[in-house]
């Protein structure tokens, strides 16, 4: 019979692994935070059987981690580095260019709307599952998607109208 960590936490490695590389952008790091939460699940198995958001708790602490990373070495921004990612020689510039500035743009913004926008744009997750994940209202994630959303289009028609 398979254990609880079996069943229910480790089938979630790969989206977890997936958001915590989109703060941290290295993968070795990403996989020893991943392993650190892991470890932590384990050991809270019988407390967690029983939790009401159990992915929330995961990405919280998940989260938890890369902040306590962070701090720990007076990295200011998760998202340093976007905008050195390697891309298909088959991309378009326009494309890479493109992403390149919604990127740049990105870490303009308030890190809940940063936060929302990689978890809805990027990993492709649902409102619901975002608010449940960060534990906030679906009003919340709508507002503040919108709002990124919103300020980054603003700045990609300023900029265009400024060429």
């Amino acid at each position: 019979m398979k254990s609880f960590f079996e069943v229910h936490i480790w089938p979630k490695r790969s989206k977890l692994y997936r958001l915590v590389y989109l703060w941290v952008r290295d993968r070795s790091l990403a996989e020893d935070m991943l392993q650190n939460v892991f470890e932590k699940s384990f050991n809270r198995e019988g407390e967690l059987q029983n939790h009401p958001n159990l992915m929330g708790w995961l990405v919280r602490s998940l989260k938890n981690e890369v902040l306590m990373y962070l701090r720990q070495n007076k990295v200011l921004d998760s998202l340093e580095g976007l905008e050195d990612l390697k891309w298909d020689d088959s991309a378009k510039d326009e494309t890479k260019e493109s992403v390149n500035k919604v990127m740049c743009l990105l870490k303009t913004l308030p890190s809940k709307q940063q936060e929302i926008f990689q978890l809805r744009e990027v990993e492709g997750l649902s409102y619901e599952e975002i608010a449940t994940y960060l534990e906030l209202s679906l009003e919340q994630v709508k507002v503040n998607l919108h709002r990124a959303r919103k300020t980054i289009k603003e700045h990609m028609l300023s900029q265009k109208m400024t060429k």
